[in-house]
């Protein structure tokens, strides 16, 4: 069981640690600190697969809690218990069993957080990770033996991390961070349908236009985008979509693209090679996920942000070049800054 909570377009997860509370049967009062004199604040280190009574004698040896047999019964009783993250947490010390409880699910507490937004690469991910004290290893080699949860000619992990927000204990490797995230990518998306592709797509297919639409379109468009490319892949027409080329020289959130960026020789290039780019481009969000499996059914071929929140779309590619003019009037006047 995990928690999740949605901020903005993100989504947010934590991973999950394996409590095991023994259960305690003494009868003995229950003995707390007050419930109104917290004291000053600590660090709580859990550790992925601690069990929950090394938790609360950690928690009592800290001076958060008085008792350690009244904090798992508490959390015996409280299923919430299991949401109790690996990570560092900042508690107050002095404090009930119940508050110590609330504070170590209270995801603000947590003193380092690793954040994978939508959008973001595998890149984008790795150097997230090696500003995160609690890894203590960054040899990318080992990355090697992580199986893709979805099978890909190059075994490329892009694409394949969930966004989310992810804890991890002191003394993590790289490799062990990022498995964790690849196995909640799994856990998440196998109740999407991704596994059952679409139409004639494989689900790393799917995946990989999800991926698209993620950059190219707003939350509101999401669907009318992916119609978009699957109208040109199916009639065999080029995507030619700016956001492939920039993911391939480096051009990541430019606004435009020049004429010398779409003859770049890249696979990645969709102005030159037709067909979608060999990996993902980003890391989709769920909602960019279920616009790929459930695209919009309509005639539309081109589409493009003539300002912010305009996004116009069209088969008649006369009128399309009309919002291209309007598009860089709009660029000129500052409209994108």
């Amino acid at each position: 069981m995990t928690n999740s909570v949605s901020a903005r377009r993100y989504v947010f997860a934590a991973l999950v640690v394996a409590l095991g509370f023994s259960i305690f049967t003494a009868t003995r009062p229950r003995h707390e600190f007050a419930s109104n004199a917290p004291g000053r604040e600590v660090i709580v280190l859990v550790s992925d697969g601690q069990t929950g009574s090394s938790i609360a004698a950690n928690l009592a040896a800290l001076g958060v809690i008085k008792e350690v047999a009244t904090f798992v019964s508490l959390a015996n009783h409280d299923r919430r218990a299991v949401g109790i993250s690996p990570g560092s947490h900042r508690i107050a010390t002095h404090i009930t069993s119940t508050q110590a409880l609330e504070q170590l699910l209270d995801r603000k507490r947590f003193t380092h957080m690793v954040n994978v937004v939508e959008g973001s690469t595998l890149s984008d991910v790795l150097k997230i990770i090696s500003k995160d004290p609690n890894i203590v290893s960054m040899d990318r080699r080992s990355l090697r033996i992580i199986k893709p949860p979805l099978s890909n000619p190059g075994n490329s992990l892009e694409g394949l991390l969930l966004p989310a927000s992810y804890t991890f204990a002191p003394g993590t490797s790289l490799l062990q961070a990022v498995q964790s995230m690849s196995d909640k990518f799994t856990s998440q998306i196998s109740t999407s349908g991704l596994s059952q592709g679409y139409l004639k797509f494989t689900p790393y297919q799917v995946l990989t236009i999800a991926s698209i639409v993620q950059i190219e379109g707003d939350p509101t468009d999401y669907e009318k985008v992916a119609g978009v490319i699957y109208n040109r892949l199916r009639i065999g027409m080029a995507l030619q979509l700016n956001s492939t080329v920039q993911y391939a020289a480096g051009l990541r959130g430019q606004i435009g693209l020049s004429a010398a960026a779409t003859k770049i020789d890249s696979r990645y290039n969709t102005y030159k090679y037709p067909g979608l780019p060999p990996t993902p481009i980003s890391n989709p969000g769920l909602p960019a996920v279920r616009a790929a499996l459930h695209p919009a059914t309509h005639d539309f071929l081109y589409f493009i942000t003539i300002k912010p929140h305009d996004t116009r779309f069209t088969k008649d590619y006369t009128q399309f070049e009309g919002w291209v003019s309007q598009y860089n009037k709009n660029r000129a006047a500052g409209l994108f800054k």
